[in-house]
This record gives C-alpha cells, sequence and structure tokens, in this order.
C-alpha cells in the first residue's frame, strides 16, 4: 500500500513537473522545394534556431544586463523580439497589430515560450500558404485614431530582419555578461555538436 501511493506521488510529480518541450533546439528540416513561402519559412526557422540558442541558460544576471544607462537591458531586448514575433505572426494570420495595445507582463520563461511559439506557428502557417498568397499577408498597424497597412516584403525587411539583428545584440550581451554563446551551435547547419 505505501509502495502504491509513494509510486503514485512519483509520477504525479513528474507529471507536473515536465516541462514543456520549446521548438527550435534544432532547425526544422527543410523543404523539398524552394518556393517565396518556403524560403520565408525558412527565414523564420532560423530566426527560432537563433533566439532559442541565444536565450538558452541566460541567468538572472544576464537578463538584467545593459552595457550603460542609454541602451536597452536584455530584458528590453527580449520584449521588444517578442514584439516583432507578434507583427510576423498576425501578419500571416492576417490580423492587424494593434499598436495601442499594452503588452502583458511576462517573466524571462514566460516570454522566451511565446516567443518561440510566435515563431515556429509564422513557420508552419507560410509553409502551409500557396505562394500566389503572400500578397494577402499584409502588415497592419491599428492605432484608435488611424491605421497604416504595408505588404509582406515590409515584414522581411521590418520585423523579420529587425529580431534577427536583435537576437545578435543578446549574444553580444551574454557575452559581455560573462556567459558566452554556446560554442556547441552551429547556425549554418542548424544543429548542436554532442
Amino acid at each position: 500500500m505505501k509502495l502504491t501511493l509513494l509510486l503514485l506521488l512519483v509520477v504525479i510529480g513528474q507529471a507536473f513537473g515536465q516541462r514543456t518541450e520549446l521548438p527550435y533546439a534544432q532547425i526544422p528540416e527543410y523543404p523539398k522545394e524552394y518556393s517565396a513561402s518556403t524560403v520565408a519559412a525558412r527565414m523564420v526557422d532560423a530566426l527560432g534556431f537563433r533566439y532559442y540558442w541565444a536565450t538558452e541558460g541566460l541567468r538572472g544576471e544576464d537578463i538584467s544586463f545593459s552595457p550603460n544607462n542609454d541602451a536597452r537591458t536584455v530584458q528590453e531586448t527580449l520584449t521588444h523580439i517578442l514584439d516583432l514575433t507578434q507583427i510576423l505572426l498576425n501578419s500571416v494570420n492576417e490580423v492587424p497589430t494593434d499598436n495601442d495595445a499594452v503588452s502583458p507582463q511576462l517573466s524571462f520563461a514566460e516570454m522566451r515560450q511565446k516567443t518561440l511559439e510566435n515563431i515556429k506557428a509564422t513557420s508552419e502557417k507560410l509553409m502551409k500558404n500557396n505562394d500566389k498568397e503572400l500578397n494577402k499577408f499584409k502588415m497592419v498597424f491599428k492605432r484608435s485614431t488611424n491605421s497604416r497597412e504595408f505588404p509582406f516584403w515590409n515584414a522581411l525587411n521590418g520585423p523579420l530582419a529587425d529580431a534577427l539583428w536583435h537576437v545578435g545584440q543578446v549574444v553580444s550581451l551574454r557575452r559581455s555578461s560573462g556567459n558566452p554563446f554556446n560554442e556547441k551551435v552551429n547556425v549554418l547547419t542548424g544543429t548542436v555538436a554532442k
């Protein structure tokens, strides 16, 4: 009886203690064919892989690090990256981005998970897309007073490129705070050496 109860408690503890597996520990296998949609999706996947490893193993002192008083902290940079991935996801979901909305305060773990989920959902939507429909993925920014619309081209050179840029900053900032990027990560192949 006691052994059964102990085993039950261990199983329940393991079930509640398991973390959700985050995407992009490895880059997904590339598509068999090139198309506008698959190339865009692959660029999004590259962001996911880089973001995953740029943020893996960040410590509290890394997250609060800033090189000076005029620069963003890593936390502020990560918040900005989350916002950029939300814009990308909104674009492929054909939903306007509400510039008047206030983002909820998230813990680092919640922010990391949400960002990676945004990236994965964006990539999946692009992979399922027919190339002739890329023009439907407009970026729309809505405010209470007005609205602005941009073609998908701007999503590539705007939020996607900007997010990649800022992931590079996170890598640099974590190195400056004494916690360098994992040297076993190969961004060319999207793999991690064992």
